[in-house]
């Protein structure tokens, strides 16, 4: 047989490819229907309520997912795919102090407003659901590092002890949890709140400063 022949796929493998395919994109629509409904603020839908938005029937919903908490982790891994441009913070660990630490805080807020529902749904069922509690310390380490990275100098000029205490804490300040106190507990208008985690950190930092630092910067 010459490398330029073509063999005709038999009508079973045409036929499981295409169930594959309506596999994968009944799977998408459900996926796509619970984020939706988590956006809109129905964070414990029913079945009924995702195969409605997905254009599903309640009894095929499971063919696709072993149960509810099989699809959770599905709408969260496709909110986190979702999320990556926003992942990146504009400004180099060189940069003046302020520069960066208003690129962080504006970082979060783009992000953290993004994944919003999905991020409170994921803590909500973490605690019962191990793989979802994995990608949520996963996440919240990556988080951390990037904090960590970003300031690199100001820590390495502290004794050990007290960098991973002032890591911890800027960890803190910037992390989803003081992002939806800000918002939604002080009821913050976005600018005022990312205004308050500038802040936050800027003191904290400043007060490592001795005071010929403190006065330079």
């Amino acid at each position: 047989m010459s490398a330029r022949t073509v063999v005709p796929l038999s009508d079973d493998v045409a036929e499981g490819d295409g169930r594959r395919l309506r596999r994968e994109r009944n799977r998408q629509a459900a996926v796509d229907a619970l984020l939706d409904l988590y956006r809109d603020g129905n964070l414990r839908p029913s079945a009924v309520d995702i195969a409605e938005r997905a254009g599903l029937s309640p009894r095929s919903l499971f063919r696709y997912f072993d149960d509810v908490d099989d699809l959770s982790r599905a709408a969260v891994a496709r909110q986190e795919e979702r999320a990556l441009p926003l992942l990146p913070v504009a400004a180099e660990a060189g940069a003046p102090r302020r520069s960066r630490i208003d690129a962080l805080a504006a970082q979060r807020f783009r992000l953290f407003d993004a994944v919003a529902a999905a991020a409170t749904v994921s803590r909500m069922r973490a605690p019962f659901t191990p793989t979802l509690a994995a990608v949520l310390a996963q996440n919240r380490a990556y988080l951390r590092e990037q904090v960590r990275k970003l300031f690199a100098v100001e820590l390495s000029a502290m004794e050990d002890a007290r960098a991973v205490e002032v890591l911890a804490a800027a960890d803190v300040l910037t992390s989803f949890e003081a992002h939806q106190l800000l918002r939604h507990d002080h009821e913050f208008g976005v600018e005022r709140a990312r205004a308050v985690m500038a802040g936050a950190l800027d003191a904290l930092f400043a007060a490592e400063d001795g005071p010929s630092v403190r006065t330079a910067r």
